[in-house]
């Protein structure tokens, strides 16, 4: 009887038979740029289309293969594309959804080589961005949407204050205008969070961090649910003849939407972005990916466990003005959170401490079991001040918005014991506020 596997045998075995595979019980990494294609013919057939197979790494690898079909059997999706990084995926993804030109809802507080790119670099190639300051008030985004809106971007997560995403409220306010929801589910990873199930239709990771897990690899990830409709007069790019889709059996070429239906999003982002613009992902990352995913999760469980408690200590602290974690019981979003994140919100967490910056440096250069690190979702802790490093490119504008300050630190909790971190935390404490 043919049955769904859970989770936790997908992440194990997703994606890979190990007879299509000289039976080997471990993925190979398959360390070739390209592959023979054995006759004329079944290279031909292969390019049109007719038949499956690998011809040169930068257009498909097996081994990355596996790992794109692992994560979109976790996310419940139909495709997934794997990419050089996370900044990748978001690029390609943008640069896809509204090639040609058109705007984009998004709101502002999010991770900043994003808003980075989405303020100074996506204007100068036609693409631009509606900034919401409340991303779960529909009202607000609907307003912000217009005829030429191509998508709402949002983080499921934010980076670094945690606030949690309505993806369900969101996704219908996308749906209602015609418009796909794109969801940077980067901090819960699909262990915590499947936005899929919620409405999303393109997920996006930076799967340097929570997916893979031990930060020895840098990547990215896209995820195609493969139910909006991509015919609509908004996005011409999928309707129109594409000249690698011409085969000889119907004499002309075939757009996207004609080849692929629901599907022609990942189809043409992997065709004309990914193969064009080159930012690909290598066999032997795509293996540490998997590696990482065969424990996802326990280490977030454990994760997000030891990140309560921290959270919990951090909120009763003198010298703690502010702690940002959504999962904490008395935060504003724990309804929300309660209803989309059972299992807890992620392992990143913020706060704030009292004085002056001088103080912050003192604090993080006291700190001994913390890494100061500029990443998140490793197995290591890690530390770090958003404001001087992974947000300094944050316009000030955006600052008190965002929740943005030269008080604010960081923490990415990884699997060290959690009273040792507590106890890392406390002498870093005492050794910055001592005068």
């Amino acid at each position: 009887m043919n049955r769904k596997n859970s989770f936790d045998t997908v992440r194990i075995q997703g994606g890979y038979t190990p007879e299509e595979h000289n039976h080997a019980s471990n993925v190979p990494i398959y360390l070739s740029a390209a592959f023979t294609m054995g006759s004329a013919q079944r290279g031909r057939d292969m390019a049109e289309g007719r038949e499956p197979g690998f011809t040169y790494s930068r257009v498909g690898n097996p081994t990355v293969d596996i790992l794109e079909r692992r994560i979109a059997a976790l996310d419940g999706g139909v495709s997934a594309v794997a990419v050089s990084s996370g900044m990748a995926a978001i690029s390609n993804t943008i640069l896809a959804v509204a090639e040609g030109g058109g705007r984009i809802v998004a709101h502002h507080d999010i991770y900043g080589a994003s808003l980075d790119e989405f303020v100074s670099l996506a204007p100068k190639l036609g693409i631009e961005f509606d900034f919401v300051d409340d991303i779960n008030n529909p009202d607000e985004v609907s307003k912000a949407i217009g005829p030429n809106t191509k998508a709402i971007y949002a983080e499921s997560v934010t980076n670094p204050i945690t606030r949690v995403t309505d993806v369900d409220r969101l996704a219908s306010v996308a749906h209602q205008a015609g418009i796909p929801l794109i969801v940077d589910n980067t901090f819960p990873t699909p262990y915590l969070f499947r936005p899929i199930e919620h409405g999303a239709d393109i997920v996006v990771y930076s799967s340097t961090k929570g997916i893979n897990g031990h930060g020895n690899v840098v990547s990215g990830l896209i995820v195609d649910a493969g139910r909006f409709d991509w015919s609509s007069d908004r996005f011409p790019q999928f309707s129109e003849p594409e000249f690698t889709l011409y085969t000889e059996s119907n004499g002309r070429s075939r757009s996207f939407v004609e080849a692929f239906g629901n599907e022609a999003f990942h189809q043409r982002l992997r065709c004309k972005f990914v193969r064009l613009l080159g930012a690909v992902l290598g066999p032997q990352e795509a293996y540490l990916e998997l590696l990482g995913l065969e424990t996802i999760s326990e280490r977030i469980s454990k994760e997000v466990s030891s990140a309560l408690r921290i959270a919990n200590f951090l909120n009763h602290h003198e010298h703690v003005t502010k702690v940002n974690y959504a999962g904490l019981p008395d935060s504003k979003q724990s309804q929300l959170v309660s209803s989309l994140f059972p299992k807890g919100i992620g392992a990143i967490l913020s706060f704030e401490l009292e004085g002056s910056e001088d103080r912050i440096d003192r604090f993080i250069d006291a700190t001994e079991v913390f890494h100061y690190v500029p990443n998140v979702g490793d197995v290591r802790s890690l530390i770090v001040n958003p404001a001087r490093i992974t947000h300094r490119e944050v316009p000030f504008e955006f600052w008190e918005r965002n929740g943005l300050n030269v008080n604010l630190i960081r923490l990415s909790i990884g699997l060290e014991d959690a009273d040792d971190l507590i106890a890392d935390l406390e002498q870093a404490f005492e050794t910055a506020y001592r005068d």
